[in-house]
């Protein structure tokens, strides 16, 4: 399973880096606890294994990406990774087109996209995020919307320029 408990974090401070990182991860996976034990004991990995070299934001985008997260830097990627993402909750993205369509792409660049994707998701109570990562050219995940307010304030503590993905462009 995992270790270490829930008693891990009522003995350290609320604003810990280990704690906002539990935080993230709850909130990025809302609903699916396992998933954010699995994705925290990753983190926590990595961070002993790098040291004080390890950025924890690109590590977290690491042990997150592609079930709770995204990191792209085309078109079809970040397609593909939102449609990923939204299957978690049984839903499918509207893209005002057909991705498999050749032509789908030459109309569209990341920010109309994410854009896209923030307007459907929302009707459907969830909110795509992006912040600044120095491994892609378009990284994020998805959260429950009513869970914009702690989001913003965890992405502070932890110095993550967050922005919603209809505001990429």
């Amino acid at each position: 399973m995992h270790d270490f408990d829930d008693d891990d974090f009522a003995e350290e401070a609320d604003d810990s880096l280990e704690a906002r990182v539990w935080q993230l991860l709850t909130l990025i996976n809302p609903g699916d606890e396992d998933t954010a034990l699995r994705q925290f004991a990753a983190w926590r990995d990595v961070q002993a294994e790098s040291g004080e070299s390890a950025d924890p934001l690109e590590t977290v985008g690491e042990v997150i990406d592609w079930t709770s997260g995204f990191r792209a830097d085309d078109a079809p990627t970040l397609v593909q990774a939102l449609n990923e993402l939204a299957a978690r909750w049984n839903l499918a993205i509207d893209w005002d087109g057909d991705p498999d369509d050749e032509e789908f792409f030459d109309e569209r660049d990341l920010p109309d996209l994410l854009a896209t994707a923030y307007d459907r998701l929302l009707e459907h109570g969830y909110t795509v995020w992006i912040y600044e990562s120095a491994s892609a050219g378009s990284a994020g995940w998805i959260t429950l919307s009513r869970d914009a307010e702690p989001l913003r304030e965890v992405a502070t503590a932890l110095g993550i320029n967050l922005r919603l993905a209809s505001e990429a462009g």
